[in-house]
């Protein structure tokens, strides 16, 4: 039986051709399902198959337009070793779309290392661009926008996430993080501790879905309002430094103690050194002294 090459829109099918022999990274909706672009419809309708982040998830969005290709698991867990035949099947002359579970392939979802070894194949690639959670994140935190940098989903544990963030300090760019909701409070709350209480930051929730929600206010209160439960998966964008040391108040050397409890020493000074203004030598030598002491 011969592939329905079609989708539906409005009761109505829409027959479409099949897209040229390549790899198609298809950006797919972050919630509200009206979001996919007709050229994504086109793509996803007419390819041969579809790598999906994970196939239950994908079928909410192929049975709201009636999409019947067939379709593939691809997630972090096997990637690499499907790679070789994902591209054996591209140079057999079919076309093969990727998409994740919610918004634009590759950014903190699976995808990379396929689009990679494509392109060194000498594999043509065509992104279908789409929604994403932080360019929606963006145009909507009234932060700045001429420049930012997106870091993704920082470690799970407060010590890992704290050494993540010292280096970010000075960065004058708005940050733009991923988090979970079950993180989120926590997460907040090391970077006030990192970047200071008073930095001013945003948090979008559930960003284009029925509770979509901006809070925004300084680390210190947005870490106190998101101490509880949350739900929905979170944007956190925190504005750029303007170039002065961020000051957590309190002893810099007890701040000390607790962060050589949570990461390496030389991160540590970094850290307390920046966030407190003094001289990397003075931090050094407290460090160096407080490891001697115990």
């Amino acid at each position: 039986m011969s592939q329905d090459k079609s989708y539906q829109i409005s009761g109505h099918r829409v027959p479409v051709e099949s897209p040229a022999p390549g790899l198609y990274p298809v950006a797919t909706p972050i919630g509200n399902l009206r979001d996919i672009t007709l050229r994504a419809l086109d793509i996803l309708a007419g390819a041969d198959l579809v790598l999906c982040e994970d196939t239950r998830h994908s079928a909410r969005l192929f049975d709201a337009y009636g999409i019947k290709t067939p379709r593939t698991a691809l997630h972090e867990h096997n990637e690499r070793a499907r790679i070789d035949s994902i591209l054996d099947q591209i140079r057999d002359g079919k076309a093969i779309a990727l998409i994740s579970d919610a918004g634009t392939p590759l950014l903190s979802d699976p995808g990379f290392p396929l689009v990679r070894a494509a392109r060194e194949a000498g594999i043509d690639i065509f992104p279908v661009p789409g929604p994403s959670a932080l360019l929606a994140a963006l145009t909507g935190a009234g932060l700045p926008t001429d420049a930012f940098a997106f870091f993704g989903f920082l470690p799970p544990k407060t010590g890992q996430r704290t050494n993540a963030l010292a280096p970010l300090i000075g960065r004058p760019e708005t940050l733009v993080f991923y988090e979970s909701p079950r993180r989120l409070g926590a997460t907040l709350s090391d970077m006030a501790q990192t970047f200071g209480p008073d930095r001013q930051a945003v948090v979008a929730l559930e960003l284009t879905k029925r509770f979509e929600r901006f809070e925004a206010g300084n680390l210190s209160d947005l870490a106190e309002a998101f101490a509880g439960d949350t739900k929905g998966e979170a944007v956190i964008l925190v504005a750029g430094s303007d170039g002065t040391a961020p000051q957590a108040g309190g002893d810099w050397e007890a701040a000390l103690t607790e962060a050589m409890d949570q990461m390496p020493l030389r991160a540590a000074v970094d850290q307390v050194s920046v966030q407190f203004g003094l001289k990397r030598k003075q931090v050094y030598d407290a460090a160096l002294a407080l490891k001697a002491s115990t």
